[in-house]
Parts: structure tokens; C-alpha cells; sequence
């Protein structure tokens, strides 16, 4: 969160210096990216533009030709009639069309920009290591992904129109300064008085529009955290506190948008009464033009018009540069993800597939501290010790001897500070991405189920028969259960395999690991909750298989019941991080009294001398 709360200083101190600049930067992108919808869509601005500047020529025309003889002649001629409505229909058929290209290349580009950048975000998430994401909240991380992207591109909208109507402000202008010197200058007088306003507009709205997006995240955060821990919510009674606690973030992000509204309802007003104070200047100074003898009517009909539609460019560019503060601040929060290092780096070198026995597995003086910094503690110290290929391996330890850490460094989810993992005598820092999933599996503690079918849970996408589902799905001793289901393997079993008890999620998740074939399979305290007899079956079919079904594999279990640790070939003690012993379970239970001590726990009551006794043996 630290890293966090310094990225969000950063942004702010950069959106409230310039977030114009800043602003245009994101739009480039956005035009590199998309270079033949902009040009598309700005074509179609400018021939709206252009056409809407035409009319202003058609009133002045219509004015002096038509509408003034027909007052000094008290006759209307027809033909300057139809002349009128040709002019006036044909400049509106093709400002439609211009209005049709604008309006859909941007759409068109904007949506492109969004669905590209959430799919990148997503990509950077999936590469980014879970050391990456444990520093990460969620909400955050959802916040990046959707409203972080919407925000940054919400300026492509308006920006054709934007580009369009400055071809329109430029055309309007120099028509101004060709009918007359005067009232065009008293009306350009808008602009300088348009730019303030908007750099006003700026420095006040930045600060809240990054303090925005940032309570945005945290609104996903607490949200997140308490839907997803709705089962402590409400078994604690914790609903009132978590509806304020959510209820504070709300109400600041309400506050702070409340706060944005204010500037924004106070700037648009002012952009929209700044062109009308100009056509009212231009029509003081332009009847004296007229009385003077030094104008024609028309020529004031003509600047008062086109001076009105001036006033449209410059509301446009309002509009654009009303996003630029949310716009930067979301782009930059993206940016960020985008940017982050960490992510896994992979070499050239792949496991040739063998038949027989599984793997053989080499951890060598293996370290890892999850505090970064070199005072950290470390959780594994100097861990070495091998498994040799098809053999069953039981790492056992007491609670944070580095069991769980030890799991995710063999499947490389983290990489250690020191030291190594092999497989088959290859680093898996060496082997090429994919490599390491095409070999090894792991079965977690806490089994993830997705709202899906059995079948889909079980092959995630993997092309593999029904036959090879069942077969992984009796080595779990899980097809009794699934059979049972009204649709079989088609049941669909609800967002996280809520219709299932926690030892049939356990279950179905040992069956993803064992229908992929692993060479080492890698089990988390896996089956902790299935009741010990079904555990038994589920231990002696690996045992049987080899590990999977088919080939068979090497088998590393991270286990507490003595019934789990006797099935295993070799035990592995650890203590803070280390190895204290190595062995078969007869062999450590006869020679180390705390391994003895531990594993028999579960079986007899635990005395409070035998809990002195073994902090003893710890402190020493």
C-alpha cells in the first residue's frame, strides 16, 4: 500500500502542473493507435464544420439578395425563394453526413482504445508474479481495469467534433476578418477570455478528479473485501460495521465528485455566456457601422452568425478539455500497471516428455523472504533436498515453517532469492514459458471453483475426453459424488462451487491437476477437508497410479495427519524454514522428538509441559 499511496503523489503533482500537456499526450496516443478512424471521423468534422460556416454565408446572401429587395419592392420573388431553400436543404443533407462520420469514427475509436488497453491491462496482470499482486488490492486492481481505462479515453468522444469545429472556428475567423475589421475584432475578443476560464477551469478540477479515480479504487477495495468475506460478515454480526465502513468511502467519493460538479457547473456556464457577451459587442458596434455608412446590414447579420458559431468550437473544446483531468489521471493509473517490473523472466529450455516414472525434483540451498527489504525475516533458509523420480514425499512442519512458500516455489509462482528449483535437473528459471505447467501441478489448500460445469472445472479448456475426466475424477474418489449430480458432468456448480461441501471442491481440484498428467504433482495440505477415510482412498489410488493416472508421477504432499504422512515414501521436516530432518516417517518418529511431538498431536490431548517443552527446544 506504500507503493501505492507514493504512486498516487506522483500523480497528482503532475496532473495539477499539466494536465493540458498531459491531456494531449494521452489523445496522441489514442490518434497513433487509430490514425485511419481519426482521420475518417475528422473529415467528417470538418465537412460539418464547413457546411455549418456555409450557412452563415447563406443568411448574409439570402439577406442582401432576397429579404431586403423584398422589403424595398414589397415582392417576393419566387425564384430567390427556391434559390434559398436549394442552398439551405443542401448544406443540411451534407452536414448530416458529416455529423453521421464523426459521431461513428468515434464511437468506433473510442471503444477500440478501451477494449485494447483492458485487454493489455489484463495480459500485464496475468504476467505480473503473485508477489506482484499480494502488494495489490483487488478492488484496485478491478478499478485499473474498468474505470481507469473508460476515464483515460472518455476525451475520444469529443475529439473529432473538437478537431472539426477548429477547421469551422479557423473558416469562420477569416470570414469575419474579410466582411468587416471592426466587428471582427470586437468579437475575437472571446478567445483570450475563453483560455483563462479554461486554465482555471484546470487547476481546479485536477486535484479532484485524481482524488476521484484513486476513492474510486478504494470504494472496489472495501466492496470487494466484503462480499468476498461475506461468511465472516455474517456470521460476526459485522453487517452495520461494514455498511459504514463502505458507507465513509461512498460518501467521500460523493463529496469529492459533488465538489467536481461544482467547478464544472460553475466553468460551463461562463464558456456558454462568453460567445453571447461577443455577439452582443458585435451587434452594439455593428449597428454604428451600419449608420455610419461604413457596413451593410448583411455584414452584421453575417458576424453576429458567424459568430455564434464560433461559439460552438469553443463549447466543444470546453467539453474536450473538461475530460483532460480525468482523462490524465485514469491514463497514468493504467500506465502504471502497464509499466510495473517484476514479471517473470523465462529461458529457451523444455523437458523432453518421458514415459515411467514421474519427475525428479532438486531443491538446492533454496531462500525467500517476502519483506524486500534485507532486514526482512526470511520465511525458507538454506532448504535443500531432493525427491527422486515416482517417489511420495510428506513435507511436515509446524504453522509458518515455510510449507506453503516452499509449494509456490516449486511451481514457480515466486522465485527465490537464492538458490533453485529443478525438474529433471533443469533450473525452472531455464525452461521456456508454459514449460513449467506442462509438468508439474499443484493442488491448493483452498480449492478455486468456477461458475461452470464439473467438466469445464476439471479441463479448463483442455482438450481431453470424457474418458480421462472420469478416470482423474476416480483417483480423487470424486465421481461417486459428481455421478450423483442431476446433469453429471454438465452440472453447472455455482461462482466459487457453492452448491458443493468444502471437500468436494477439494476433490474436484486434486481431479483438474490429475487429468493434465503431471510429472510432479504438488498437493498443499489438499485434502484437509475431506474426512480421513476418503483421504485414505484418495492417497492410496495415487500411490496405485503413481500420482495420475496413466503414466505416474512424483508426489509431494504438504500433510498434518499421521494417517496422510505413514502413506508417504519419505518425510521432510521442517523448522523455521530449514530442514531439521529427513526420512522415513518410522525413522523420524523413533529419532526426533519434536517431528514425534507433532504429528502425534493430533491423537492425544497436548499437555501444557509438552508445549513448554517444545518452545524450549525452539529457543535453543
Amino acid at each position: 500500500m506504500a507503493s501505492t499511496t507514493r504512486a498516487q503523489q506522483r500523480t497528482r503533482s503532475v496532473t495539477s502542473g499539466s494536465t493540458l500537456r498531459e491531456g494531449f499526450a494521452v489523445l496522441g496516443v489514442a490518434i497513433k493507435r487509430e490514425p485511419v478512424v481519426f482521420t475518417l471521423s475528422t473529415l467528417g468534422s470538418v465537412l460539418f464544420g464547413a457546411l455549418t460556416v456555409a450557412d452563415a454565408w447563406v443568411l448574409g446572401w439570402s439577406t442582401d439578395h432576397v429579404v431586403l429587395p423584398a422589403f424595398e419592392s414589397g415582392r417576393v420573388e419566387w425564384d430567390g425563394l427556391i434559390a434559398i431553400l436549394a442552398l439551405f436543404v443542401g448544406v443540411a443533407l451534407l452536414r448530416a453526413v458529416g455529423i453521421v462520420a464523426r459521431r461513428l469514427g468515434a464511437g468506433v475509436m473510442q471503444y477500440r482504445m478501451q477494449a485494447y488497453h483492458r485487454r493489455a491491462v489484463t495480459r500485464q496482470y496475468l504476467r505480473l508474479p503473485i508477489s506482484w499482486h499480494q502488494q495489490h488490492p483487488t478492488g484496485q486492481l478491478l478499478s485499473n481495469a474498468n474505470s481507469d481505462v473508460e476515464a483515460a479515453w472518455a476525451p475520444i468522444a469529443p475529439l473529432p467534433m473538437a478537431v472539426g469545429t477548429v477547421a469551422m472556428m479557423v473558416i469562420a475567423v477569416v470570414q469575419m476578418l474579410l466582411t468587416d475589421l471592426v466587428m471582427a475584432g470586437v468579437g475575437l475578443l472571446v478567445f483570450p477570455a475563453v483560455i483563462v476560464a479554461n486554465l482555471v477551469f484546470q487547476r481546479l478540477q485536477s486535484p479532484l478528479m485524481t482524488r476521484a479515480q484513486a476513492l474510486r479504487a478504494e470504494v472496489s477495495e472495501v466492496a470487494h473485501e466484503s462480499f468476498d468475506g461475506a461468511l465472516v460478515v455474517k456470521t460476526l454480526g459485522r453487517e452495520s460495521e461494514e455498511t459504514q465502513r463502505f458507507a465513509r468511502k461512498a460518501h467521500q467519493l460523493r463529496d469529492t465528485n459533488v465538489k467536481a460538479g461544482r467547478v464544472r457547473a460553475a466553468f460551463d456556464p461562463v464558456l456558454e455566456a462568453l460567445p453571447n457577451l461577443g455577439v452582443l459587442a458585435v451587434l452594439a458596434v455593428g449597428v454604428n457601422q451600419v449608420l455610419a455608412g461604413r457596413a451593410a446590414p448583411g455584414d452584421v447579420v453575417t458576424i453576429g452568425y458567424l459568430l455564434t458559431i464560433v461559439a460552438f468550437p469553443i463549447r466543444s473544446l470546453g467539453w474536450l478539455l473538461g475530460e483532460f483531468p480525468r482523462s490524465v489521471v485514469g491514463f497514468q493509473r493504467v500506465s502504471a500497471v502497464l509499466a510495473a517490473t517484476g514479471e517473470m523472466q523465462y529461458g529457451g529450455r523444455r523437458i523432453e516428455p518421458v514415459t515411467g516414472p514421474g519427475a525428479a525434483l532438486a531443491v538446492d540451498h533454496l531462500a525467500y523472504r517476502y519483506d524486500r527489504s534485507e532486514d526482512g525475516p526470511p520465511v525458507l533458509a538454506d532448504l535443500t533436498f531432493t525427491v527422486a523420480p515416482g517417489r511420495t514425499v510428506a513435507v511436515v512442519g509446524e504453522t509458518a515453517s515455510g510449507k506453503s512458500t516452499l509449494t509456490s516455489l516449486l511451481v514457480r509462482l515466486v522465485d527465490p532469492d537464492r538458490g533453485s528449483v529443478s525438474v529433471d535437473g533443469v533450473d525452472l528459471r531455464d525452461l521456456a514459458a508454459g514449460v513449467v505447467a506442462e509438468h508439474v501441478a499443484l493442488v491448493p489448500q483452498q480449492a478455486f471453483l468456477f461458475d461452470d460445469t464439473v467438466r469445464g472445472n476439471v479441463t479448463l479448456g483442455l482438450d481431453v475426453s470424457d474418458d480421462a475426466v472420469w478416470e482423474a475424477l476416480r483417483t480423487a474418489q470424486a465421481d461417486g459424488f459428481v455421478a450423483a449430480l442431476p446433469d453429471g458432468l454438465d452440472t453447472r456448480i455455482g461462482e466459487r462451487g457453492t452448491s458443493l461441501s468444502g471437500g468436494q471442491r477439494q476433490r474436484l481440484s486434486l481431479a483438474r491437476a490429475l487429468v493434465r498428467r503431471p510429472r510432479l504433482l504438488v498437493m498443499d495440505d489438499a485434502t484437509s477437508a475431506v474426512d480421513p477415510e476418503v483421504e485414505a482412498r484418495i492417497l492410496a489410488a495415487l500411490r496405485a497410479s503413481g500420482g495420475g493416472p496413466g503414466e505416474g508421477a512424483t508426489v509431494l504432499v504438504v500433510a498434518y495427519r499421521k494417517a496422510t504422512i505413514s502413506l508417504a515414501d519419505e518425510v521432510v521436516h521442517l523448522v523455521d524454514g530449514r530442514v531439521a530432518d529427513q526420512g522415513t516417517h518410522a525413522e523420524l518418529l523413533s529419532r526426533n522428538p519434536g517431528y514425534a511431538r507433532l504429528v502425534n498431536a493430533y491423537e492425544h490431548e497436548v499437555t501444557v509441559e509438552e508445549v513448554a517443552g517444545s518452545d524450549e527446544v525452539r529457543s535453543r
